[in-house]
Parts: structure tokens; sequence; C-alpha cells
């Protein structure tokens, strides 16, 4: 492990690298008679770690918080000093919502409700405004998933323009009427058979609703 990291950071001790592991920044995977195993991920998490102290000069606390923010399926941020963030939404929010997801977004991604915050410019009281009229809800680990991101980007988009969030009760609603519709559709296929079908039934919800806003 060493020997691999020893050319970007020639004066890593094998001390150094057991405070590290005694910090939690990294545990390696432990033999029957307790000998230390270090994987690549272990080696990429050692080599994060490393980079951001000599580099970025961040304290331990900062690291780990961005460790644990990567776990969670965040990203490097393209700006500022490259902390991670929560992915930015689909181009059309909608068709992404009929179409397997092709921006990267990993499905597992789990957000806090300060990410979510920075993530899509909601204040606050806007936040809590839609997790109190249901279109939001957090889950037992006081994270919000991949759907309640896109959920709120398009949230944040309707109140940018004067929508308050009382106004979207009703698509929440109706979202659960329909949730219902599709699943006793889809009760019998399994697999790739009910993702598609699943899909197939959002695209017809979403041509119809385009369909009758093109006739007013």
């Amino acid at each position: 492990m060493l020997a691999r990291l020893h050319e970007e950071f020639p004066d890593l001790t094998l001390s150094k690298v057991r405070f590290l592991d005694a910090q939690g920044l990294v545990s390696p995977e432990r033999t029957a008679s307790g000998y230390r195993r270090y994987d690549e991920r272990d080696v990429d998490r050692l080599r994060f770690v490393l980079t951001c102290q000599r580099d970025k000069f961040w304290p331990l606390k900062v690291i780990r918080e961005a460790l644990d923010a990567y776990d969670r399926g965040l990203r490097p941020a393209a700006q500022d000093d490259g902390r991670p963030s929560a992915p930015a939404p689909a181009t059309d929010p909608a068709l992404a919502a009929t179409q397997t997801p092709d921006d990267g977004t990993p499905a597992d991604v789990r957000i806090n409700r300060a990410e979510l915050l920075r993530a899509t410019g909601l204040h606050r009281d806007s936040l809590a405004d839609l997790e109190s009229f249901g279109l939001l809800r957090i889950g037992a680990d006081d994270h919000f998933g991949a759907p309640d991101l896109q959920v709120a980007h398009a949230a944040a988009s309707l109140l940018s323009y004067g929508v308050e969030a009382r106004h979207l009760r009703p698509f929440r609603l109706a979202a659960e009427r329909e949730v219902a519709l599709v699943q006793g559709l889809t009760a019998g296929p399994t697999g790739a058979d009910r993702e598609e079908l699943v899909r197939q039934c959002l695209a017809l919800h979403l041509a119809l609703v385009r369909a009758d806003l093109t006739r007013e």
C-alpha cells in the first residue's frame, strides 16, 4: 500500500496511515490474524485524504464530511473549493421521469437538508413548506433521496415564478392517485418488463397533460 502511494506522497509513513485509520478516514479489512488489508478503494480514499491535506489544507473534520458525502452519492463541486455537492438535475425533469437517467445521478444518492438547500437554492422556510404539504418526505435516516432532489429542483423553479408551496399540494394528491393506478397495472410483470411498463405509463401521463395544455 505504501509503495503504491510513495511516488505521490514520498513522506507517507505507516504511522501516518495508522493515524488516519484510527480517525475513521479509512477502514481496511482485517484478516483473522489482525493484519490490515488495503484494497483499491482504501488506497483511493487514502489518496483523497492526503491530497486534501497537501493541496487544500483541509482539516480532518472537513475531509471526514467530504468522504461521508461521497459515500452518499454526492459529487465534487465544479467550483469553489471542490467540496462535494448534490448532482444537478436532468435538462428536462419531465422527460427524465420517463427515461433511464443519463445525467450520472446515482439512484441511491442521499443528501441532508443543508445539502438540498445548497443544491436547489431553496430557502429554509420554503423547504419546510414543501415538507408540510407532502411534496418532500425525508427518510428515516434524516436524508433525502434522488427522487426528492428532482422534486425539489422542480418546486424551486415554480416558486421562483411566485407559485406558493400550498398551490403544489394538488400535484401531490394527483400523483398519489396515479401511483395507485400504475401499481395496479404493473402488479403482474416483474423486472425489466415492469420498469418498461412504468416508463410507458409515465410517458402516457405526460403526453395527455401536454396534449390538453396545447389545446387550451
